[in-house]
């Protein structure tokens, strides 16, 4: 007896084949003596439906009392449907009640929930449509990644989750202690911490992945990072995971131009794999989705310099055509609402923006010449801003630890990173793309807590 997914069964079709059919309850109706009961298993979007006739002999104890949301184990024959919409039906022998889900307090009903309310109860919200969907689309990005950079000679780095680095400078890390409060006094209140200095969650792998991209060439980690902002917006996260591939002998153009290719290659692998999930979506969430994922898969990105960038700004908001709610000058960081513009009003295309003031960005990033700027791109994109940033890194050791200093960095603490500088240093680049925004641009979804499965954020840590 062939106990199979509802995705298999649907892609597969085994008719007269005997099944076992295991899953929840979506809906039930009852009709001339016989019971329609559509089972989901979360393999696939869509159910199978599955027929019990009056005469079954757990029919009044067992089939009578179904409701969205309880669990069965259905046997039964896979037959041709007569009915619409689906091309194949399960014929019940059996059906065996695994989990009942009271209807007068399960949650969840056939209807529309808000995402809201979802939120509010994380444990159950993977059995909707939409956020189920999230789940199954999230899970076939990951593993385009992954087959992306295997099959371009990346290897996997699993850097630390605690660190003593803090890449970014901006003082935003957990700190991670094994102490009690009351135990962190005195002039170095961590020296008789677990690891005798203070320590913290990570908020980039960058700096460990260098080390091994200066030993195997192509490298990439992949996992959560922390940062401990108090922004309690749709945009951020406590708690969220990135990709940050690092490459030696690589300058910033083969940076852009792996980042591009990388994006356009696991959208066009989410169209094909994922097209019943993306069409859900591009019905319920974000009209013209489908369109906007096959133009960033079929089109090269605009490129534009940082100074070119100001300029177009500059220009809509002169024209009197836009008011941007933060103003447009040179040596600006780019906010969210400069880089939609750029994006979906300049370009209509994903937009690389290159070569930005070295004031706005970290001692890490290769000095330009004439040292004004550095060697950095930000990729954007449609409906999400910045999904990509990186550079091409200073490989020069005297410049990057000028660089440093000027940043109030404790080079004793960073005399390894300065290492890889003495001892076979080679031009070198990498980026970080957030994972979770990747998901937001692939599914449409607006509040980034939705696409992933338990949002860390201030105030709130469900599970």
């Amino acid at each position: 007896m062939n106990n199979l997914t509802i995705r298999q069964i649907l892609a597969t079709q085994p008719v007269n084949s005997e099944l076992v059919v295991h899953g929840w309850v979506r809906t039930r109706r009852d009709s001339g003596g016989l019971s329609f009961i559509e089972v989901t298993d979360g393999s696939c979007l869509a159910g199978l439906q599955v027929v019990a006739e009056a005469d079954l002999k757990e029919y009044e104890e067992v089939v009578r009392r179904l409701s969205t949301g309880c669990s069965v184990r259905a046997t039964g024959i896979l037959v041709p449907s007569p009915a619409k919409g689906q091309e194949v039906e399960l014929r019940a022998e059996t059906i065996e009640l695994l989990g009942a889900a009271d209807p007068e307090t399960y949650p969840l009903q056939k209807k529309r929930h808000s995402f809201e309310f979802l939120r509010s109860i994380a444990h159950l919200r993977p059995r909707t449509n939409a956020l189920g969907a999230v789940a199954r689309v999230r899970s076939a990005l990951a593993f385009a990644i992954h087959d992306f950079l295997t099959e371009r000679d990346f290897f996997q780095v699993h850097t630390p989750v605690i660190t003593t680095s803090d890449c970014e400078g901006a003082g935003e890390m957990f700190t991670v202690t094994a102490l009690e409060p009351d135990q962190l006094t005195g002039a170095d209140p961590f020296a008789s911490d677990f690891f005798h200095r203070r320590a913290g969650l990570t908020v980039s792998g960058q700096l460990q992945a260098e080390v091994y991209a200066q030993a195997l060439g192509r490298v990439y980690t992949f996992g959560p990072t922390f940062r401990a902002e108090n922004s309690n917006t749709s945009r951020h996260l406590a708690e969220f995971w990135m990709l940050e591939p690092e490459m030696a002998f690589c300058d910033l153009a083969c940076n852009m131009e792996l980042a591009q290719e990388l994006i356009r290659a696991v959208i066009g692998q989410i169209l094909e794999s994922q097209a019943d999930d993306l069409a859900l979506f591009d019905r319920f969430v974000s009209k013209g989705l489908l369109k906007r994922l096959e133009t960033v898969r079929d089109r090269d990105f605009v490129h534009l310099s940082y100074s070119e960038a100001i300029d177009i700004l500059r220009k809509a908001d002169s024209s009197g055509g836009i008011s941007f709610e933060y103003p447009v000058s040179w040596g600006i960081d780019l906010q969210a609402e400069h880089e939609r513009f750029l994006c979906e009003e300049e370009a209509g295309r994903p937009v690389i923006v290159t070569n930005y003031p070295r004031a706005i960005k970290p001692f890490y990033m290769r000095l330009d010449e004439g040292e004004k700027t550095v060697a950095a791109m930000d990729i954007l994109v449609p409906g999400i801003g910045e999904l990509v940033g990186g550079s091409q890194r200073e490989e020069r050791h005297d410049i990057l630890q000028g660089r440093m200093i000027e940043a109030g960095l404790d080079l004793d603490e960073y005399s390894w990173y300065l290492d890889l500088r003495r001892f076979g240093t080679v031009p070198h680049s990498g980026f970080g793309l957030g994972f979770e925004r990747l998901v937001q641009f692939v599914t449409g979804m607006t509040n980034i807590r939705d696409v992933i499965p338990f949002p860390r954020t201030p105030g709130s840590a469900p599970c």
